[in-house]
């Protein structure tokens, strides 16, 4: 049986390999037919397959087992967060929050962000090479970037928070209850406008810190999904 995970949302119904998944398995690791392969669907299951056609555009299968190995968690962590200038760090983000458990991930164009524009496509292969790397099978989902502003237009349940500069924040560990779901959100390297946090505190986000000092976008967004998780499993 192979080590190597692939992704393929719809191999229930498909029964085929995603194109690039194909590729990878038939040209890269010279899978033949009659081999046996993992399978996550990204929605928590896992399926043991047996490779029918070895075709680099088209690697038919046939399911031989199906497992929920990882059950939805009766608690769902939303990040939101303005990326940075530098995708590198964004990648490295979300690989480790992926390792680490998000349900959801969204991007934020704020007053001081520098980034107008996000890899969508390409931080969806980011996200899907975590899962498979971390051996998990429920995949993130990421939410394309969006003014703060619309984005606050939407419900939101649970408890919310807002990460920013204040004396009179209290520490995220002090008020999260980690239960439910969890919004989450993290500003540019210049914070948040004064508007920007009285905009999110009049949507019910609750201001917190993460740590006594300055922290950059991206170690800050790990420390945020670090604390959560790590509370969430003190609880359990």
């Amino acid at each position: 049986m192979s080590t190597t995970w692939f992704f393929a949302p719809d191999i229930a119904t498909t029964l085929q390999l995603p194109e690039e998944e194909a590729k990878h398995a038939i040209k890269v690791l010279r899978h033949k037919a009659g081999d046996t392969l993992q399978v996550a669907d990204g929605k928590g299951m896992l399926y043991t397959v047996t490779l029918l056609l070895a075709h680099p555009k088209k690697a038919a299968v046939r399911i031989e087992e199906r497992e929920c190995v990882q059950p939805p968690r009766d608690f769902h962590l939303h990040l939101a967060v303005a990326p940075t200038k530098n995708s590198s760090r964004m990648e490295w983000l979300l690989e480790k929050a992926t390792e680490i458990g998000v349900e959801e991930i969204s991007f934020l164009q704020c007053e001081h962000s520098e980034r107008q524009r996000v890899k969508l496509d390409r931080w969806q292969r980011i996200v899907v090479s975590a899962m498979k790397q971390s051996r998990k099978t429920r995949l993130p989902i990421l939410h394309d970037l969006q003014p703060l502003r619309q984005w606050m237009q939407q419900d939101f349940a649970g408890q919310r928070f807002i990460a920013h500069l204040s004396e009179s924040a209290q520490p995220l560990g002090r008020v999260l209850v980690p239960k439910g779901r969890v919004t989450l959100l993290v500003g540019p390297e210049g914070d948040f406008s004064e508007e920007e946090v009285r905009g999110a505190q009049q949507n019910g986000f609750q201001s917190v810190t993460l740590s006594p000092y300055r922290l950059r976008t991206e170690t800050a967004a790990l420390v945020a999904v670090e604390q959560c998780n790590f509370m969430h499993q003190m609880k359990e």
